[in-house]
């Protein structure tokens, strides 16, 4: 029975069955996992590993939540799936209960499956708004895999699938540690923004239809813009007509210390979409804006769906998970575990001068490994070997920009007992390799 199966024949099953192609390899190993609780998750051989990357991101409530199963067999008790043009409970009852959460003003919400849907959605309802169709994002940005979603995602996995679509522009990042621009003058001065809506102005069609921007860049290198620059971006954008999209994916739901990875700019964005954990572990995306915005473009025969938008299993999940976040206090949580895994990293730095910078808030922070702290060079071979001896160890974590940077996104549920576990197997990595 292949229920018995062993790690070693069901990875040949997967060497003759399954693409092979993953975001971070393109081979075929183990570990393979079988089954997870809280801020773990157990291979087929019975190791258990901590889950730092909060699976895909998408595990941030702890894997398995029994308020999300809870939820999933009520579903399948009731109604799993219903016609995608018709309302069902437990969407109306998500789109209310979202609109108590949300930033003020924004409460229309739209459900769809996964975040490169709902960042399309966004981007498609900003052209219709606007007029316009082009559309711009920052180099370190990461917006989905979707043809439509690559052509706005600029930190990488874009090669070999042609030009970019027409009326997409990358704008220069807000990159403190690596910036040319402020380096000598003791911050950000939004040089490199105002020198990105220069070549905006001279290149656009015609009025843009938007800039997308992630508040908090995750897959680009967990680089946090500096105090002001969503502000002025903003700014930007709306002297111009085009709206702001922001991709609150990996920051929003409590992640970051504060409902909205926002909150802490005092920005509020004309669209913005939300993923990952929102179903606490179940697909299921929405796209949120104003009213006038829905309804213009409501009015002008928007429409958007795919065969399981609105579904009521997601939908519930996603219930769930609101009342989990507020139940539960997470954004307290979130400040409380990313201060108590900052002092870890912190003590780090202290130790090994491979660590040149540490960045993020909350429950999304990272290092950026270098060769050297005066030259800043990037360290992406110790950076891939420190990071398969962890996963060795049983931390997993993503690795970024090559290998450089860390991302580190413990769930919820994580103890100071595990974090503590955590920097222990990050420290004996640095001491093999450093």
């Amino acid at each position: 029975m292949m229920e018995n199966m062993n790690e070693e024949q069901l990875l040949e099953l997967a060497r003759k069955f399954s693409f092979q192609s993953r975001m971070d390899k393109n081979t075929i190993t183990g570990p393979i996992f079988v089954r997870g609780r809280g801020s773990t998750v157990e291979d087929i051989n019975g190791k258990q590993y901590l889950d730092f990357n909060s699976g895909q991101m998408c595990g941030a409530l702890g894997h398995n939540h029994p308020k999300i199963i809870q939820a999933i067999q009520e579903s399948c008790e009731n109604l799993i799936h219903s016609h995608m043009s018709m309302f069902n409970d437990r969407e109306i009852i998500l789109a209310s209960r979202l609109a108590e959460i949300t930033p003020a003003g924004l409460n229309k919400s739209m459900f769809l499956t996964s975040g490169s849907d709902s960042n399309e959605a966004a981007m498609l309802i900003a052209k219709r708004y606007t007029g316009g169709y082009e559309v711009a994002s920052p180099i370190v940005s990461f917006h989905g895999l979707s043809n439509a979603t690559r052509a706005v995602t600029f930190s990488g996995w874009h090669e070999s699938y042609g030009p970019y679509a027409p009326g997409n522009y990358p704008i220069l990042a807000p990159y403190e540690y690596r910036c040319s621009f402020c380096q000598d003058k003791g911050g950000c001065d939004y040089t490199c923004l105002n020198t990105s809506f220069d070549l905006l102005d001279a290149q656009a069609d015609r009025p843009m239809a938007g800039i997308i921007t992630e508040p908090l860049f995750s897959a680009g290198g967990v680089i946090d813009p500096p105090e002001g620059w969503l502000r002025e971006l903003q700014t930007k954008c709306h002297e111009r007509g085009m709206l702001l999209i922001l991709d609150e994916a990996q920051t929003g739901l409590a992640k970051l210390g504060d409902m909205w990875g926002s909150e802490q700019h005092g920005v509020i964005p004309d669209i913005f979409t939300i993923s990952k954990h929102f179903g606490g572990g179940i697909a299921i995306s929405a796209v949120i804006t104003t009213e006038e915005i829905e309804s213009k473009v409501s009015e002008g025969g928007f429409v958007l769906g795919h065969s399981h938008s609105n579904d009521p299993l997601p939908c519930n999940t996603a219930i769930a998970s609101i009342d989990i976040i507020l139940e539960q206090g997470l954004v307290d949580v979130a400040k409380r575990i990313g201060s108590y895994w900052r002092d870890h990293l912190e003590t780090l730095r202290s130790r090994y001068e491979i660590i040149g910078d540490i960045r993020g808030r909350g429950l999304l922070q990272g290092i950026e490994l270098v060769t050297d702290r005066n030259t800043k060079e990037p360290d992406r071979d110790s950076g891939r070997e420190i990071a398969r001896i962890c996963l060795e160890n049983g931390l997993i974590f993503s690795a970024r920009r090559g290998g450089s940077v860390f991302r580190f996104v413990p769930p919820f549920t994580t103890t100071e007992d595990q974090l503590d576990t955590a920097a222990e197997i990050l420290e004996h990595a640095i001491q093999t390799i450093a």
